[in-house]
């Protein structure tokens, strides 16, 4: 009986927990102005993605992306009455984010030289899951991937944003305006442009005599069919 009442206990834990992280952002929000300080982990989950993509856009440093995203949270939490629903908590936090990251490129603008210097967008975009490719399409989505986070890298911070913003996490122009205060022109604007200049950057990265070379083993093959052909 201990066992079954103990079982019982887990699955309704369980049942509460997984009730809890459906819960809006603005009941999570009242309940953790209310004492329920834990509850504040359901947003750092529900957002982390979001808000990486977001810091990752304005600095290249992945290490000091994570410090300003947890500054970012700190403060918001630090403010969290501040929050009055007129926007969604999610362009709430944005802004937050996006503060705590142009302050961080102030402090650094001596060291100019030093930033221009860029990473790669480590983790930004997530492909199929690779255990079900044979290693030669693990290989090709792991180069593509490559290839378009450089791309993105290379791209003007204000067309970047707007570009992670947009196809990478699927907000809408009028939530990036919200959380950019810009207009929905601007927005509209600021992706084209991002875009092109993405298909501009992709290209010379692909202008390489090397793509599609005929040579090595393939060439020898060739040769050696023929042979016995003729």
């Amino acid at each position: 009986m201990a066992s079954k009442g103990k079982e019982h206990s887990m699955k309704a834990h369980h049942l509460e927990s997984f009730t809890l992280t459906k819960l809006p952002d603005s009941i999570i929000v009242e309940r953790v102005l209310q004492g329920e300080k834990g509850l504040f982990e359901i947003l750092l989950r529900r957002y982390n993605q979001r808000l990486f993509r977001v810091v990752r856009s304005y600095i290249h440093s992945e290490d000091d992306t994570k410090d300003i995203m947890q500054d970012a949270y700190v403060k918001a939490y630090t403010k969290l009455e501040q929050f009055n629903n007129e926007a969604s908590f999610s362009t709430w936090l944005i802004r937050i984010a996006i503060n705590e990251a142009l302050q961080q490129i102030r402090k650094n603008k001596r060291q100019t030289t030093n930033y221009g210097k860029t990473e790669r967008l480590d983790n930004v975009f997530h492909l199929p899951d690779t255990n079900q490719m044979n290693p030669e399409k693990q290989t090709i989505k792991t180069e593509t991937r490559t290839l378009v986070e450089q791309a993105v890298d290379q791209l003007p911070e204000k067309y970047r944003v707007v570009f992670m913003l947009h196809q990478v996490e699927g907000l809408s122009n009028l939530e990036i305006a919200d959380c950019l205060k810009l207009t929905d022109s601007n927005v509209k604007v600021r992706l084209h442009r991002a875009k092109n200049l993405l298909k501009e950057e992709l290209f010379k990265t692909t202008h390489d005599a090397s793509i599609f070379e005929f040579g090595n083993h393939k060439c020898d093959a060739v040769v050696e069919n023929v042979m016995k052909r003729i």
